[in-house]
């Protein structure tokens, strides 16, 4: 294997064990600014709360949606068939990790290909990065969706990230033709996805113009990739990568608020994947209140996914009995029915969500 190949490969296991080691959240999402108003009677059966979803025409029990993690390196083969196990038990959608690894080395295939295995009937969503989409063209975007027989692909943008990578793709042109050209020619819908900065409304209605099915926010107040990558900076001990460490501590701070961003997008079309600092069943309440389709939710489901099937699930069965009481104190007996919840919203959030787009508050 060449040492491209190995790099991205050991980076997605240095990924894995960073974010379940360090402390690499970074910033507020803006969720804390969001406050449902109590329905003292809420007129519902909360042992009759529907939770079923729906997202590009399919049908899910549940509006969690469990967000890339991992893949590539055999060390996270059995992370990604729990996490697939869990969508099948649950009825979840799920996406992978970055599939560029197993595209370098198709001996790398199965630690994506088991999500297949493990979830037969789930929702599954591949994962290719817009710099190797633009250099590797849809040959490469239809072997990732064959690879785990997905449903849709992402697109993943992670420009940040590859800033401070030391082995990062610093060249962003021509990225959004190659996004076009691939929603004219792949035969499955094509899902845009920020990795922890968010997407503003000027980016997404030119990711719209250019055809794709979904946008997924991955906004700010998550995960910091900026933060991951300073820390793989400052282990190597190489004096270039401690620059890169402290260009990460530097950025670990850039982004738009997830909530900030999911109004902006929001705002210019939809359906909308809220994602970026959701840690709990009243966020996705609030994130389904502002008129997202799906939650996804990362970080909260890797550590128990690295324990046991039984760790996970009753971090899932957690996340979904609060999202049920909080949909049963705003009177809301389907998922549909929060939109129409009474939401206030104080703070930066609402500074940010006034000055440009004064539209989201009309509650």
């Amino acid at each position: 294997m060449g040492d491209k190949k190995r790099f991205t490969s050991s980076r997605k296991l240095d990924h894995l064990r960073i974010c379940a080691e360090e402390q690499v959240e970074s910033g507020e999402s803006g969720f804390s600014d969001v406050r449902f108003v109590h329905n003292a009677l809420p007129e519902c059966d909360m042992g009759k709360i529907d939770i079923r979803s729906r997202f590009m025409n399919h049908a899910f029990s549940s509006p969690l949606f469990i967000s890339a993690m991992t893949g590539g390196h055999p060390g996270t083969k059995e992370v990604n068939a729990r996490l697939a196990r869990a969508a099948e038990r649950y009825g979840l959608g799920m996406g992978v990790g970055s599939q560029r690894a197993a595209l370098e080395n198709p001996a790398l295939a199965d630690t994506f290909s088991v999500v297949r295995d493990e979830a037969p009937h789930a929702f599954l969503v591949g994962n290719l990065g817009a710099v190797q989409l633009r250099d590797h063209g849809i040959e490469w975007a239809e072997k990732a969706v064959e690879m785990i027989g997905a449903n849709a692909l992402a697109i993943h943008l992670n420009f940040l990230q590859e800033a401070i990578q030391p082995e990062g793709d610093h060249n962003a042109t021509g990225c959004l033709d190659a996004i076009a050209e691939l929603c004219r020619d792949v035969k499955v819908p094509v899902i845009v996805k920020e990795t922890g900065c968010g997407i503003s409304a000027a980016t997404a209605r030119a990711l719209w113009g250019a055809g794709v099915s979904a946008i997924d926010i991955g906004g700010w107040g998550g995960t910091s990739w900026a933060a991951v990558e300073s820390v793989r900076a400052g282990e190597t001990g190489h004096s270039g990568d401690k620059r890169l460490k402290s260009l990460g501590e530097d950025f670990a701070g850039w982004g738009i608020p997830t909530v900030v961003s999911l109004a902006e997008v929001l705002a210019t079309g939809s359906p909308v994947i809220a994602s970026g600092g959701i840690r709990s069943g009243m966020d996705i309440a609030k994130g389904l209140a502002f008129g997202a389709d799906l939650c996804g939710m990362a970080m909260p489901l890797l550590k128990p996914a690295m324990e046991s099937d039984d760790a996970l699930n009753e971090t899932i069965d957690a996340v979904h009995r609060e999202l049920t009481v909080t949909m049963f104190l705003t009177g809301s007996s389907r998922v549909p029915d929060l939109r129409k919840a009474s939401v206030q919203i104080t703070g930066r959030t609402r500074q940010m969500i006034d000055k440009d787009n004064p539209a989201r508050i009309k509650r």
